[in-house]
């Protein structure tokens, strides 16, 4: 026996393992937790067996928070599949590089991206299962932050759905000030603002107009509500430097930013990038 014929063999056996059925009088849900985990580390969110472990651990703790994170990573997995695909005139691709690069019949370079897709009844699937625990559970920020996650790489250049959720989870915060929660704890302070900054970061990375557009608008609704917080006056600067090639605009932000918090590094290296590019300009 070679020695890929051994790690193979090494792996079924743990997959076989990892499948067996624990007795449901026995075990913890603890136990399901540690059974489930090792199963994913050898075949994946959605690969064979997980789905039986996830209906057995269901059914001896239907309560168990960890369960529908389960769910949603198994048919989120499950509906994806991806291509590798030429796109002409871009040089990025939801913020990544090409994955190939080519000549055409004219020299020229073609880049191919991996692109992915989603089969639409099992990302239908994983959307619900969030659903159910935001109704459930409407303080719990986890549910939300994974919702426009899972629709941000669904939606891709145009991620439509995700801003609208965005949105509706600032409104809620500016009027009503939730008592959020985060796995379940109650949430620091500051938690709220970087989440919705992570997905702004997100959007920026995507850099497709729409995309940018988005980044603009949840970034101008968070300056309303934290006037104080940089990183929202930053992404305002960043806004008009990149997307619109707007020194004079971005410089307004950033100084702002610098008023605020004078040891901002983001304003403080942008300012310097700009004053860069005007000196050389000049001595054109």
């Amino acid at each position: 026996m070679n020695a890929m014929i051994k790690r193979l063999a090494l792996a079924a056996a743990s997959v076989l393992l990892g499948a067996a059925p624990l007795c449901a009088q026995d075990a913890t849900a603890a136990d399901f937790k540690a059974r489930y985990e090792r199963l994913v580390r050898n075949v994946g969110y959605a690969g064979v067996g997980v789905e039986t472990v996830l209906d057995r651990w269901e059914e001896a703790f239907p309560d168990d928070t960890d369960i529908p994170v389960a769910r949603f990573n198994y048919y989120f997995t499950k509906s994806q599949y991806s291509e590798v695909l030429p796109k002409p005139g871009q040089r990025r691709f939801m913020g990544n590089a090409p994955t190939l690069t080519l000549k055409d019949s004219d020299g020229n370079d073609v880049h191919y991206f991996e692109e992915y897709f989603y089969d639409e009844e099992l990302f239908g699937e994983a959307v619900k299962v969030l659903d159910t625990q935001i109704a459930a559970h409407p303080d719990e920020l986890r549910w939300y932050y994974l919702k426009i996650t899972a629709l941000t790489a669904y939606e891709k250049e145009s991620p439509d759905m995700a801003a609208a959720e965005l949105r509706k989870l600032i409104a809620r915060q500016g009027s009503a000030r939730p008592a959020w929660t985060l796995d379940g704890a109650p949430a620091a302070e500051d938690v709220f603002a970087r989440g919705v900054g992570e997905y702004c970061y997100d959007f920026f990375q995507i850099a497709s107009p729409q995309s940018y557009e988005y980044f603009r608008d949840i970034s101008e609704r968070m300056s309303k509500l934290y006037p104080q917080n940089t990183v929202f006056i930053d992404n305002l600067g960043s806004y008009w430097l990149v997307a619109k090639d707007n020194e004079k605009q971005a410089v307004k932000f950033y100084k702002k930013a610098l008023k605020i918090e004078p040891e901002d590094a983001v304003a403080a290296r942008n300012l310097q990038i700009i004053e860069r590019r005007q000196a050389a300009a000049k001595k054109k």
